[in-house]
C-alpha cells in the first residue's frame, strides 16, 4: 500500500516528465500484488489483464516522452516548463497526441479502453479498490490536463471535439451497462467510469470553467467513489455476498452503514449541495458558453449528457433498493450482522465530509485551481 501511495504521489507532484513516467509505471507494481494476492475468485486473471493493458499503454507513454524530450534542441530537456514553452509542426504534435491520448485513456478510463477497470475492480480487495477509483483513475485525467493540455494546445484544439462525442457517449454507455451488472462492485466500478465522462467533456471544452469544472469533479469524484467502495467492502465483510440479487432486507439490521450508503450513492447522482452536483454543473456551463463550439452541437451534447445524468439516478438507486431493501436477509440471526464500529463509521464520515464541504462552498477548490486553469488556457487564445 505504501509503495502504491508513492507511486503515485510522485507522478502527481513530478515536475519532470521522465520522472512523470518512472513514477507511472513504478505505480503498477504494487497494484498487480495487492490484485493477485488479495483479490477474490478471478484474481489472477484481473490482475494480469489490468498488467496488460496499462504497461501496454506505457508504451505509448514512453515514446512521446521521448519524443517530446529530443525534439528540436541538442541537449534534451524533460521540465514542464521549459516543454511548455516550445512549438513543434503540427504533425508531430498530432503524432504524440495521439500516443499520449492512448496512454491516457488506458489509465482513466475512455472508452474503449476500460474493459479492464470493471474485472480489476470486481475483483480487487475493497482496500485496493478505494485507491484505484479514489487516485489512480486521477492519473489519466492529470495526464490529460498537464501534457495533453498544456504541452500541445494545437493538437488539444483539434482533438477536442472528438474527445466531447467520446465523453458524452462515455456517461451513457457506462450508465446503461452499469444497469445490467449483477456483481456490486462492478456496478459501482462502471459508475465510476460513466463520472470521468463528465471530466472528458470538461477537457475538451476549452474553457476556463469547463476546466475547473473537470477538476473539481476529479476530486469530488475521487472522494464519492472510494467511499461507495468502503461501504460495499464494509457490508461485504459483514455478509459475504457479491452479487446483488442475493442480497436484501439489510436496512434493519445495519442501520448505520445503509445511512452512509444512501447519503453517498444520493452523492453520486449529483444531488445538488454535494461536490458531485457542483462539478457537473460547472461542466455543463462550460460546455456551453464554450466560443469554439457552434450552438446546435452544444445543445445536442447538453442534452444527451442530461439524458446521462438520469441514468445515473436509475442504476445507484436501484443498487441500493437491492442490497437494503426487501426481505430476503431480513430474518438473518441477528448475531452474524453487527452494525458499524466506530472506526468504519470515522473513515466513511471523514470521506463524506469534503463531499459535503465541497458541495456548499466549492470555491475551496476552485481558488486552487483558477490560475494554473489560466495560465494552460493563455495558450489556447493568444497564441
Amino acid at each position: 500500500m505504501l509503495a502504491m501511495y508513492s507511486g503515485q504521489i510522485g507522478s502527481f507532484s513530478s515536475r519532470d516528465l521522465l520522472l512523470f513516467f518512472i513514477m507511472w509505471e513504478f505505480e503498477l507494481i504494487p497494484v498487480y500484488l495487492l490484485l493477485s494476492m488479495w483479490g477474490g475468485k478471478k484474481r489472477l486473471y484481473s490482475a494480469t489483464k489490468f498488467i496488460l493493458y496499462t504497461a501496454g499503454g506505457s508504451v505509448f507513454l514512453l515514446i512521446g516522452v521521448l519524443g517530446l524530450g529530443l525534439y528540436g534542441s541538442n541537449e534534451p530537456t524533460l521540465n514542464f516548463e521549459t516543454l511548455a514553452n516550445q512549438s513543434y509542426p503540427v504533425a508531430l504534435e498530432i503524432i504524440f497526441y495521439i500516443g499520449f491520448l492512448i496512454a491516457f485513456a488506458v489509465k482513466s478510463p475512455i472508452i474503449p479502453l476500460h474493459t479492464w477497470l470493471p474485472d480489476t475492480h470486481g475483483e480487487a480487495h475493497y482496500s485496493t479498490c478505494m485507491l484505484l477509483a479514489g487516485i489512480l483513475l486521477k492519473m489519466g485525467a492529470y495526464g490529460l490536463v498537464r501534457i495533453n493540455m498544456e504541452l500541445l494546445p494545437h493538437a488539444h484544439s483539434i482533438f477536442s471535439p472528438w474527445l466531447i462525442i467520446v465523453g458524452t457517449m462515455q456517461i451513457i454507455y457506462a450508465a446503461s451497462t452499469s444497469l445490467g451488472q449483477r456483481n456490486l462492485k462492478k456496478r459501482i466500478a462502471y459508475s465510476s467510469v460513466s463520472h470521468m465522462g463528465f471530466i472528458i467533456i470538461g477537457i475538451g471544452s476549452i474553457t476556463d470553467t469547463g476546466l475547473n469544472g473537470a477538476i473539481l469533479q476529479i476530486i469530488s469524484h475521487g472522494f464519492i467513489g472510494a467511499a461507495l467502495f468502503f461501504l460495499a467492502g464494509t457490508s461485504y465483510d459483514r455478509m459475504r455476498l457479491v452479487y446483488l440479487d442475493e442480497m436484501g432486507g439489510m436496512a434493519v439490521s445495519i442501520p448505520k452503514i445503509f445511512t452512509m450508503f444512501s447519503i453517498l450513492s444520493m452523492a453520486s447522482l449529483a444531488l445538488p449541495g454535494m461536490s458531485g452536483f457542483v462539478a457537473e454543473l460547472i461542466v455543463f456551463f462550460g460546455i456551453i458558453t464554450s466560443q469554439k463550439y457552434f450552438l446546435m452541437p452544444k445543445i445536442l451534447i447538453t442534452f444527451v449528457m442530461a439524458i446521462g445524468m438520469i441514468l445515473t439516478p436509475i442504476y445507484s438507486l436501484s443498487m441500493s433498493r437491492q442490497m437494503f431493501y426487501g426481505y430476503k436477509l431480513f430474518n438473518a440471526p441477528s448475531s452474524y450482522f453487527f452494525d458499524s464500529g466506530p472506526r468504519e463509521l470515522f473513515v466513511s464520515i471523514s470521506i463524506f465530509l469534503p463531499v459535503i464541504g465541497i458541495g456548499i462552498y466549492p470555491d475551496f477548490v476552485l481558488s486552487l485551481s483558477g490560475e494554473k486553469v489560466e495560465t494552460i488556457l493563455y495558450n489556447y487564445f493568444y497564441r
